[in-house]
């Protein structure tokens, strides 16, 4: 998408609108001679990190250090993402200002019917469906990438695998939150006890590797050499297609996933979805990805003064709370694959449906309904979705400006616990609502149907000045809670000038509904006593376990942030 044009426009306007004389100091906005470039690489785990930033020294490209950040992270963050996984990724092309999206969002097989988790008329037990090899979608990651890599890389595909192979031939230290959630019970993770996590991780006499461990996997180092040499033909009708798909169909509950869905995959280019912030722009993916929801709430934001009194204010908390309610209210109901149901975007970000729903934040005092944008479709039932917490996301700049800013994820713990070619292989199809029509036969927009891309809470975000040169990029894992852990980042450094590293270190509160997450100790208690009488109390000890990974370029550096509540860092030059 080009936007130099429409940017320049768009963010004239908005900065010219303003906010108030509260407003903090605004960041710092490069000068017209200053490009913001790396390398730098925010990722959550170091050695992802490090395998990112050696293929920048090499002369790579954003995309081509992607690769190879994906490829480590499958190997040592296994838990959260990997090849048998979807993706999704927003390019920024400094040369010419494009702003790409490279969906690699999981499909579901052909032979899924609308009551794939439904069981007597009821929704099935979440922990069955995910045990099965019916949650497993057609794997999207490896796609995507080599989709963008053929557009955007300027090494060689080949020589993007060899930090994985490594590590994964020769050993690699177990990282704390592998080895927490490798030995944590079955009843707590039981995709990292099921017969193939079992084979991987148990030792002859028993016991299983802790944080500080080595760990190989002999595996997946053949699946990444075979991978570096055949390329995605390897995984998408090679020979680890065929293990694809006998892990599928193994056991007493197989998935209905075949060579013939492997064969059929294909990633998309979508055009970004971006909006108007202050005096910014932030993009962000369309459907299925839930980036709008992101936006809408910032849109809202605008008209809400309270947000702008700042991170110790019990005010500007409770309109974020509040703001949110309206938010995942309009999203659950509208948001799902756009390519087979109707979605209203360009409604849902009307300034002057925006501005209605605005409105409405002093009046939420706990649970509130969708509106009505435009565009809305009649008939759409409430959404029955879960959407469990394991995703990673990372941040990428080269040495000519260029940027990736993606979310990855094999969607639970391990995902389905089956695994192929030395890697676990996604539950995706549970991203579906289970239910897919309620008890007045009104469709929801997240029902599963063939080909399918299930709605997706991730949402990476890139940031451009009004001359549309890129400011920043940002995301973070954590299901449902992505946006708010999204918006809790972008308002931290875009409404109150805190530095990336102190936006993330802020609290999280996620409010969804009657659902209320946050880090509650974290928050002063005049903060929390304002959130409970305006109808969002916190549970004690409570937290919300955001992965936020990114970057604000500022007074010409990377003013760079990775969240403590994971192992990542961020590593520049």
């Amino acid at each position: 998408m080009r936007l130099i044009l429409a940017l320049a426009t768009a963010l004239t306007l908005c900065a010219c609108s303003g906010v108030g004389q509260t407003t903090p100091q605004r960041p710092d906005i490069p000068a017209p001679a200053e490009r913001a470039h790396g390398p730098f690489v925010s990722a959550a785990n170091p050695m992802a990190a490090q395998a990112g930033m050696a293929v920048l020294r090499r002369g790579g490209s954003a995309v081509d250090a992607a690769v190879a950040v994906q490829a480590v992270l499958g190997l040592v963050e296994p838990q959260s993402s990997g090849l048998g996984g979807g993706a999704f990724m927003v390019h920024y092309d400094a040369e010419t200002g494009a702003i790409t999206v490279y969906d690699g969002r999981e499909t579901a097989p052909a032979s899924v019917t609308p009551e794939l988790f439904m069981r007597d008329g009821r929704p099935e037990d979440f922990r069955s469906a995910v045990l099965s090899g019916r949650s497993v979608g057609t794997p999207g990651a490896v796609a995507m990438l080599a989709m963008a890599q053929a557009d955007h890389g300027r090494l060689a595909w080949s020589g993007l695998f060899n930090d994985a192979e490594r590590l994964a031939r020769d050993g690699f230290v177990v990282p704390p939150r592998l080895g927490t959630f490798i030995n944590m019970s079955a009843e707590a993770a039981p995709q990292s006890h099921t017969v193939w996590a079992d084979a991987y991780f148990e030792r002859p006499d028993g016991t299983r590797p802790r944080a500080g461990d080595v760990l190989t996997n002999r595996a997946y180092a053949e699946t990444v050499r075979r991978l570096a040499a055949d390329g995605p033909d390897y995984f998408y009708r090679g020979d680890l297609a065929r293990q694809i798909v006998a892990a599928v169909q193994d056991g007493n509950d197989p998935g209905g996933l075949t060579l013939a869905d492997l064969a059929a995959y294909r990633p998309v280019r979508r055009e970004a979805v971006c909006q108007a912030y202050r005096v910014y722009l932030v993009c962000v993916p369309p459907p299925p990805s839930s980036g709008v929801g992101l936006l809408q709430l910032l849109a809202m934001a605008e008209h809400t003064p309270d947000i702008d009194r700042g991170p110790d204010s019990p005010e500007a908390w409770v309109a974020f709370a509040r703001l949110q309610r309206l938010m995942y209210a309009d999203r659950d109901l509208y948001v799902g694959d756009a390519d087979h149901v109707a979605v209203p975007v360009a409604g849902l970000l009307d300034a002057d449906y925006v501005a209605t729903r605005a409105a409405l934040v002093p009046t939420v005092t706990g649970p509130v309904g969708p509106g009505t944008p435009p565009g809305a479709p009649s008939e759409r039932a409430p959404d029955a979705t879960r959407e469990p917490a394991g995703t990673s996301h990372f941040v990428i700049v080269d040495q000519w400006g260029d940027a990736v800013s993606m979310t990855t994820t094999v969607e639970s713990l391990f995902g389905s616990g089956r695994m192929a070619g030395g890697f676990f292989l996604n539950n995706q199809m549970t991203d579906f609502s289970f239910s897919p029509v309620d008890a007045q036969g009104r469709p929801a927009a997240n029902a599963v149907a063939p080909g399918k891309r299930p709605r997706s809470s991730m949402a990476p975000a890139i940031i451009l000045d009004r001359q549309g040169r890129l400011v920043g990029a940002l995301g973070s894992p954590g299901g449902n809670s992505i946006l708010a852990y999204n918006a809790k980042a972008l308002i931290g450094v875009l409404n109150w000038n805190l530095s990336m590293q102190a936006a993330f270190d802020l609290p999280n509160l996620v409010v969804r509904g009657s659902s209320i997450g946050a880090d509650t100790e974290l928050f002063s208690p005049a903060i929390r006593e304002a959130l409970a009488t305006s109808g969002a109390p916190l549970r004690p000890n409570a937290s919300e376990t955001s992965g936020l990974h990114g970057g604000i370029w500022r007074n010409g550096r990377w003013d760079a942030g990775a969240d403590n509540r994971r192992d990542g860092v961020s590593l520049t030059e």
